[in-house]
């Protein structure tokens, strides 16, 4: 698939523009479940990273050896019930630490300041809330980086990705004229399910994203051959998703456009 003239683009928050790593949402998460007597794995809390809060705790509810481990803990099946209470814990200990996770990733500002001489406008989906946001936005912004506009499920009736109506209500927002004339980024599956549902050319991030699941500090240690092999693993799972292209980092969207 290729992009007509680029006339915006669509970025993922968490793991794609700010919090490098994506680890606000996984610590919470992570905290959450031990609560409840279960220690899910890294691989088994990010995998569905990218969707509403809720839908991600149901999620994760549902892999088996969470379901099981629940199972034995409280002597039966999760339910939707539990799910929609372990959300309000996981709300309130996201909302304590957010502030410290609206951090701007490398090269973010300077790109999106590039992107807008090029006369692109700079929209945004998210699987944080509007509450949430308010954090993440006031922080990003006091370090530079706002988009033109962004939408969370909350704006969407609770409809969150893989689902394309964030991405709708952006291009709708932003003027764009036509489908063809906008590109989704994110660094999650769901980030790509969303922009393939929504019809838009959709690039896959690597470095600082969800899916390499490392701090700057982890990814700057490895070794080459270390760094190659895991930038291959992530390219992979956004590839087999459905992503039409993968980049390593932000910048390179300045050559899709160019």
């Amino acid at each position: 698939m290729k992009c007509n003239k680029t006339e915006a683009v669509i970025f993922d928050w968490a793991g794609t523009t700010v919090d490098y790593g994506c680890f606000a949402p996984v610590q919470a998460f992570v905290e959450v479940f031990k609560e409840y007597g279960v220690e899910p794995t890294m691989e088994e809390t990010r995998k569905p990273m990218g969707m509403l809060k809720l839908d991600h705790i149901k999620t994760m509810l549902k892999m088996e050896r969470i379901n099981s481990e629940f199972e034995k803990v409280h002597g039966r099946k999760p339910t939707d019930k539990d799910a929609e209470e372990m959300h309000e814990i996981f709300e309130k200990k996201l909302l304590s630490i957010l502030h410290n996770f609206a951090e701007p990733k490398p090269y973010v500002v300077e790109t999106i300041a590039e992107l807008r001489k090029m006369g692109v406008k700079i929209g945004s989906t998210t699987g944080y809330t509007d509450k949430m946001m308010e954090i993440v936005t006031r922080e990003a912004k006091a370090a530079g980086y706002e988009p033109d506009c962004w939408f969370s499920p909350d704006s969407t009736n609770g409809v969150g990705r893989p689902k394309p109506y964030m991405v709708f209500r952006n291009l709708e927002t932003l003027g764009v004229t036509s489908t063809e004339n906008a590109i989704k980024v994110g660094d999650t599956v769901s980030d790509i399910k969303e922009g393939k549902n929504a019809g838009l050319l959709t690039i896959g991030i690597i470095e600082g994203s969800s899916e390499m699941g490392l701090t700057e500090e982890e990814y700057n240690a490895l070794n080459e051959e270390e760094k190659q092999t895991n930038c291959e693993r992530v390219r992979k799972i956004y590839l087999d998703a459905g992503a039409d292209f993968v980049i390593q980092d932000i910048r390179e969207i300045l050559s899709f456009i160019k």
